[in-house]
């Protein structure tokens, strides 16, 4: 089997339970931060849109020079839940398009983050796909979590029921 046959469902059971998260965004909450130094939960959200940006150049560039990128995608204060909702829908979908029908070989391929001569790592496009890019979105949307439980916010299943849903 194919690598991207294994990589395109789990792509798309995580991005389903986050966007599912991204959902329950309250409008009138996007400016809190639980703490001082952590995102605004707007910055945090839209954070997980820009991780289809990441998605899109791991499969289509050799690498990425953050010297070269005038600013490196992030945070743009897009300032409602429907307009982070659209831009994770479009970012993702651009992301999953980037994967599909790629071989073995093209995953295989090398990919780097530096600045200029400065190399942060290289790995095989599929490892960055899975640890840059998936367990990424994972990690931040454990954190959308906090925040939306913080915000006394109930919480959509992710792996299984929570405790503001009933069981399957």
């Amino acid at each position: 089997m194919p690598l991207v046959d294994a990589l395109l469902p789990e792509f798309d059971a995580e991005i389903a339970s986050t966007r599912r998260l991204l959902e329950r965004l309250p409008d009138a909450r996007l400016d809190f931060r639980p703490h001082p130094k952590s995102m605004t939960l707007a910055a945090l959200a839209e954070h997980l849109g820009q991780l289809g940006v990441w998605g899109r150049m791991t499969i289509t560039q050799p690498d990425v020079d953050l010297a070269a990128v005038a600013r490196p995608p992030g945070y743009q204060g897009l300032g409602s839940k429907a307009a982070i909702l659209d831009h994770f829908d479009r970012e993702m979908a651009a992301a999953r398009a980037a994967l599909v029908g790629k071989t073995d070989a093209e995953l295989a391929a090398p990919w780097t983050l530096h600045r200029g001569d400065q190399p942060f790592f290289t790995m095989p496009k599929a490892s960055v796909w899975r640890t840059f890019v998936m367990n990424h979105v994972i990690h931040h949307r454990g954190q959308l979590t906090v925040y939306l439980r913080e915000l006394d916010v109930p919480l959509p299943s992710i792996y299984g029921p929570s405790a503001d849903e009933q069981p399957f």
